[in-house]
């Protein structure tokens, strides 16, 4: 049988250990994360079943964290925080949060809260066992170094959740990249599936998009991480795209 993974995310150390010790105990793979960062690291390697976020992180906001949660993730979520505000526990359950609960806590309600959210949400966060093998055309979000990009919302998150604005082209564009990984692809095929009228040449219309998309995701440095030239054919996706839903 399979263990459950728990993903805690609260920037305590000894609170940290002491949760640790006490889910590994209960049967539990527990990982934690002080940051942000680690926690969506977290979300591309580990796929978690349930995530405990302290809503109250040094360099981060945890309702933006909550957000990016459920933009990347079907885990069940228990917010844990020392704000017992009813308004608090409201807005985070609208955003999304499955169950909320208020330092300082024992174990075992923590434990409890754990297994009843894991039956009230198994149906949903049961992802297929290789959800990384869906083909990427029949994925609703495609993930590559941490973005996403969100084919339903027709939205691009960068690696903390926030939405990076591209105009319809420019989405157009990179999914298609996204979707062929490792293939040189034309300027003239690109211009084919991507143009919208426009009276510039395949080369031109192109090459402006891409210079704009590279700024915007941030790879437009000397060596490209994401898109590469290829001299004399066009472009290649060198980021790893897998499906995530």
């Amino acid at each position: 049988m399979n263990r459950h993974t728990i993903l805690a995310v609260d920037d305590d150390l000894d609170l940290q250990t002491v949760m640790h010790d006490y889910l590994e105990r209960d049967g539990y793979k527990c990982l934690s994360a002080f940051n942000g960062t680690a926690l969506l690291q977290g979300l591309e390697t580990a796929h978690p079943d349930v995530i405990l976020l302290d809503l109250i992180l040094p360099k981060d906001n945890g309702l933006a964290l909550l957000s990016a949660i459920r933009r990347k993730s079907n885990a069940a979520v228990i917010v844990i925080s020392g704000k017992d505000a009813a308004v608090d526990r409201i807005v985070c359950l609208e955003m999304g949060a499955d169950d909320y609960l208020t330092k300082p806590f024992e174990l075992r309600e923590l434990s409890a809260r754990i297994k009843a959210v894991l039956r009230r949400t198994q149906h949903k966060i049961k992802l297929p066992d290789n959800a990384a093998d869906m083909p990427l055309n029949k994925a609703g979000r495609i993930s590559f170094n941490g973005w996403v990009l969100d084919r339903l919302q027709y939205q691009l998150f960068d690696v903390a959740g926030k939405t990076v604005k591209l105009t319809s082209g420019e989405f157009k564009l990179l999914e298609t990249l996204v979707m062929a990984p490792n293939r040189a692809l034309s300027r003239e095929h690109l211009f084919s599936l991507t143009s919208s009228g426009t009276s510039d040449t395949p080369d031109q219309a192109i090459d402006t998009q891409i210079i704009r998309i590279r700024k915007k995701i941030n790879d437009n440095q000397r060596n490209q991480v994401f898109i590469k030239t290829v001299r004399g054919i066009g472009y290649q996706f060198a980021g790893e795209s897998k499906a995530v839903g």
